[in-house]
């Protein structure tokens, strides 16, 4: 039998609009699967993290059901190969993500999935750091290869180094020969990003060139980062959400710590890239003449573009491969927390999907 957990939460997805929407945590059996097809995988699942669910990117691209699986970050052990399966063959240790259109739930003891979604995770990686990177790693990738080309000499202000996402995305800027810097929301977040070190042995220079603490909001990021530069500016902003509008419109804690999108134009530099996490950000003409002065680019990072198209899937089965390769070498060091055991995966997601937890939450098998 299949039995489903089911987490019920109350979804505000526009000011007139409240949905209720049911996160299903699926525990499957192997005789419950359909037969194996021939381009698909049977893995045991070993691993899986949970990220929050964009429940408005699933309903605008029509992809919205009344139960959403929950987990889609897998590391496993192939169980079956399908016969036209050319990558794989039984007792392969893999990883990868499972596309946004799966009916499988990463919770389900053992799922099927289409080879060209999976990787082989190297032996010398763990299974709970193995699931547990490598979305952050694909986002990473997205932002600063894709969308910026990081290279040597170049500055990237990453915002809110000490997440999960932007401790990853300050080890592959830093790896690629980038001088960081970052901002901290929290004493206990500034004491993370300046004990970040390279992995190379005897080497005591900090990942991160600059922190700037926001967190008692006298600060002035723009004032730093030109400070830092000496008056040229940066060439990389990664942004982790922006104040859109004045400070007594913004309601939460939070938004009060983000940057105004005036302060990120203002810190970036001629030819620079604004990589914004912002997917209703507002440029006003004056914010779009700035830009056009510095021939700066904004671009919109929506990890989920590679599983939205075919097209592109040989350049993401590499960036999977590359993100496994930095991650047995230790260029990656992900933030986790400890491995969680099934029965306490509702609590869990209740806290991914409320972004309240500072650690990759990943369930271990």
């Amino acid at each position: 039998m299949v039995s489903r957990i089911h987490l019920e939460r109350k979804l505000h997805l526009s000011s007139r609009k409240e949905v209720r929407t049911h996160f299903g945590l699926f525990e499957k059996q192997e005789e419950n699967l359909p037969p194996t097809g021939d381009n698909d995988v049977k893995v045991q699942v070993r691993a899986c993290a949970l990220s929050w669910i964009d429940t408005k990117l699933l309903s605008e691209i029509k992809l919205e059901k009344e139960l959403l699986p929950v987990g889609r970050e897998i590391s496993g052990v192939v169980l079956e190969v399908g016969r036209k399966v050319t990558f794989f063959q039984p007792d392969d240790e893999v990883v990868g993500i499972l596309p946004l259109d799966s009916e499988e739930s990463g919770l389900c003891e053992v799922i099927l999935v289409h080879e060209h979604y999976l990787v082989h995770k190297p032996e010398k990686v763990c299974w709970v750091e193995a699931a547990g990177t490598v979305r952050d790693g694909v986002r990473a990738y997205t932002a600063l290869h894709y969308l910026s080309q990081v290279s040597p000499g170049k500055t990237v202000l990453i915002m809110d180094g000490a997440s999960p996402f932007g401790t990853i995305a300050i080890q592959l800027a830093q790896h690629r020969g980038a001088k960081v810097i970052s901002t901290a929301y929290s004493l206990e977040d500034k004491q993370h990003l300046e004990r970040l070190r390279p992995p190379v042995e005897g080497v005591r220079q900090p990942l991160v060139a600059r922190v700037i603490d926001v967190s008692n909001g006298k600060i002035d990021v723009a004032e730093s980062c030109l400070e830092e530069t000496g008056g040229l500016g940066v060439d990389i902003v990664l942004d982790a959400g922006v104040k859109l509008y004045s400070a007594e419109d913004e309601s939460t804690s939070k938004s009060q710590l983000l940057p105004h999108k005036h302060d990120i134009i203002t810190l970036l530099g001629v030819g620079g890239h604004w990589i914004t996490t912002e997917k209703n950000l507002q440029l006003d003409p004056p914010d779009s003449h700035s830009l056009f002065l510095k021939g700066a680019t904004v671009s919109f990072l929506n990890d989920e573009i590679w599983n939205l198209s075919n097209v592109q899937q040989g350049k993401y089965l590499s960036i999977l491969e590359d993100i496994m390769e930095k991650l047995s070498s230790s260029i990656f060091r992900p933030q986790l927390d400890e491995p969680i055991p099934l029965y306490e995966a509702k609590v869990s997601m209740e806290i991914v999907q409320k972004h309240q937890a500072r650690k990759r939450q990943v369930i271990q098998f």
